[in-house]
C-alpha cells in the first residue's frame, strides 16, 4: 500500500463518503432482486477491522431502508438510516485492531444517487439494470465504506428473473435455475474499491472474442486462475440482436490485451468481460474485470474503438492500481487515455506523436484554469484532466524514450498491483527509474500548473 499519509485521511473531494475509522476486508453481498418492481431486498454480511477503538460506525447507504443488524463478533445497542449513511452502535467498545463482522438486511427500490457528477448508481434499463459507481454511487445499492482507498474482496449471489443473465465482477462460480428464478454467484478474489463493484442485468448471450489462432478456452464456471503464458479469456456479454455488431466491433480487442500486456505488464485479473447494454449509453463505464458500453458504441470507427481500448486500460490504471484519493484521478484517466494513443499506434493507425501534437493545439485554444494533479471535486472528470494527463506522460515518454518509459509503467503496475497511490508515488518511482530526466521539474509543470505548457 502507498505510504503516502493523505492515503488515511477522508476524501476532500467526496467529504460524505467513507470513514477512516474502520475498513472492510471482506463483502459478501445476496441480492434478490425483481425486475417488474425494481425491487431489491439485500443482506450485506461486512468482515471489518476497527482502525481506533469503536463504540459505532457508520455505513455508506442511500435510498433503502435497514431493516435488521446483526453480529456474531460484537453486540449491537441500535442502527438507525439517516441521510445516506446506516448509524450503528455498539454496547461494549471494540478494539483497536480487532476484526469483526456486521451482517446487514435491507430492502427498497434502487435508484441512482444524484450529485456533483449527475446521477450515479444503480439504474433500470430499458430491459435490464446498469450499475455505474464511480465516484459515489455503490451506496446506492449496498452498505459499505465508500472511500477510494478501502479495498476489498468480494462476493456477489444475485437472484434475479430467469431468462436474464446477472453479471458481476470477477468469477462467476456458479449459477442455479429454479423456475422463474435463477441465482448467479461471483468471486471477485483481488481487492477493488467501492466504487467499481457492479451488477448487470440483463438478455445477455456470452460471446468468446479471443484470437481464433489461440487455443479455445472455455466460458467461465469456477474461479479457477488461469495458466501463465495461456490467453486471457475475454467476452462480450451482449443482447441476441447485437452479437454480430458485437463480435466486429470488438474483433481486435485480443490485439489490444496484448499489446497493453506488452506495455503495462501482465493482465491483472483471470478474465476480462465486455458487458454491452441493450440501450444507448453517453459513455462507457469501467468496473473491475469488465467494462459496459452501450449499443451505440458498436462501431468500427476510431472515436468508438478509443473508448474500447480506454476501458480495457482501465484494469491496469484505475482497478489493479488504484488512486488512494480523488484528487489524483489523472492517474487513472490520464493513463488510459495515453493508452488510447499507444493502441492508435500499435494498431497502425496515428502514432502517438500526432495524437499529443494534435490535441495540444486543441487544448490551447481552451480555458487555462485546471490544474490537472488536483483539478478539484467539480471539474475532476473534466476531459482536460484525461488529455493534459495524457500529454504529461507522452512528454515524459519522449524525454526518457521507449524502453525507459514503457519499463517504468510495468514497473509501476507490478509495485502497486492492488494497492493505492498517489501522485507523489508515480513521481517518486520516475525519479529513481529515469536517470538524466528531471522528473519533477517536468511534471509539476505538467500536473499542477494551470498554463498549458508548451509541448
Amino acid at each position: 500500500m502507498s505510504s503516502s499519509p493523505e492515503s488515511a485521511a477522508p476524501d476532500a473531494y467526496t467529504p460524505d463518503n467513507g470513514s477512516t475509522s474502520y475498513r472492510v476486508g471482506h463483502y459478501d453481498l445476496t441480492l434478490d432482486y425483481k425486475l417488474a418492481s425494481n425491487r431489491l431486498s439485500g443482506r450485506a454480511v461486512l468482515t471489518m477491522t476497527a482502525q481506533r477503538e469503536l463504540q459505532g460506525l457508520e455505513l455508506d447507504l442511500g435510498g433503502l431502508r435497514t431493516t435488521k443488524v446483526t453480529s456474531d463478533t460484537v453486540r449491537i445497542r441500535s442502527f438507525k438510516d439517516r441521510a445516506g449513511k446506516l448509524v450503528v452502535a455498539f454496547r461494549d467498545a471494540v478494539p483497536d485492531d480487532a476484526e469483526f463482522r456486521l451482517e446487514i438486511r435491507y430492502e427498497g427500490n434502487p435508484a441512482p444517487t444524484s450529485g456533483t457528477w449527475g446521477d450515479v448508481g444503480w439504474e433500470e434499463l430499458t430491459d435490464g439494470v446498469l450499475v455505474a459507481g464511480q465516484p459515489t454511487g455503490a451506496p446506492s445499492w449496498f452498505p459499505c465504506n465508500d472511500h477510494p482507498s478501502n479495498k476489498a474482496s468480494y462476493r456477489f449471489t444475485v437472484t434475479t428473473d430467469a431468462g436474464y443473465r446477472a453479471i458481476c465482477n470477477g468469477v462467476l462460480v456458479s449459477r442455479i435455475a429454479k423456475s422463474s428464478r435463477t441465482t448467479w454467484v461471483y468471486e471477485q478474489a483481488e481487492p477493488m474499491a467501492t466504487y467499481l463493484a457492479t451488477v448487470q442485468i440483463g438478455r445477455y448471450e456470452l460471446v468468446a472474442l479471443n484470437d481464433p489462432a489461440q487455443p479455445a478456452v472455455a466460458l467461465p464456471g469456477h474461479a479457477a486462475q488461469r495458466d501463465p503464458g495461456a490467453p486471457v479469456p475475454q467476452y462480450a456479454a451482449v443482447p441476441p440482436s447485437l452479437v454480430p455488431a458485437a463480435k466486429t466491433s470488438l474483433a481486435r480487442n485480443h490485439e489490444m490485451m496484448s499489446t497493453f500486456e506488452d506495455r503495462f505488464g501482465p493482465y491483472p485479473f483471470p478474465q476480462y468481460v465486455v458487458v454491452v447494454a441493450d440501450d444507448e449509453l453517453e459513455i462507457p463505464l469501467e468496473a473491475q474485470t469488465l467494462s459496459i458500453i452501450g449499443r451505440n458504441h458498436l462501431r468500427q470507427d476510431w472515436d468508438a474503438q478509443r473508448l474500447i481500448a480506454h476501458e480495457l486500460a482501465h484494469q491496469w490504471f484505475g482497478n489493479a492500481v488504484t488512486a488512494a484519493r480523488w484528487q489524483d484521478i489523472w492517474l487513472h484517466e490520464g493513463f488510459a487515455c495515453y493508452a488510447e494513443w499507444i493502441w492508435s499506434e500499435a494498431s497502425g493507425s496515428t502514432t502517438a506523436d500526432a495524437r499529443a501534437r494534435s490535441t495540444h493545439e486543441r487544448l490551447s485554444a481552451e480555458r487555462q484554469d485546471l490544474a490537472v494533479g488536483d483539478p478539484g471535486a467539480p471539474e475532476m472528470f473534466d476531459d482536460r484532466v484525461y488529455k493534459r494527463g495524457a500529454l504529461a506522460l507522452h512528454v515524459l515518454r519522449t524525454a526518457a524514450g521507449d524502453d525507459a518509459f514503457f519499463m517504468l509503467l510495468r514497473s509501476w503496475t507490478e509495485a502497486h498491483r492492488f494497492a493505492s497511490v498517489t501522485t507523489p508515488d508515480f513521481i517518486a518511482l520516475a525519479a529513481r527509474s529515469l536517470a538524466g530526466v528531471d522528473v519533477e521539474v517536468l511534471l509539476t509543470r505538467w500536473l499542477f500548473t494551470e498554463e498549458l505548457p508548451a509541448l
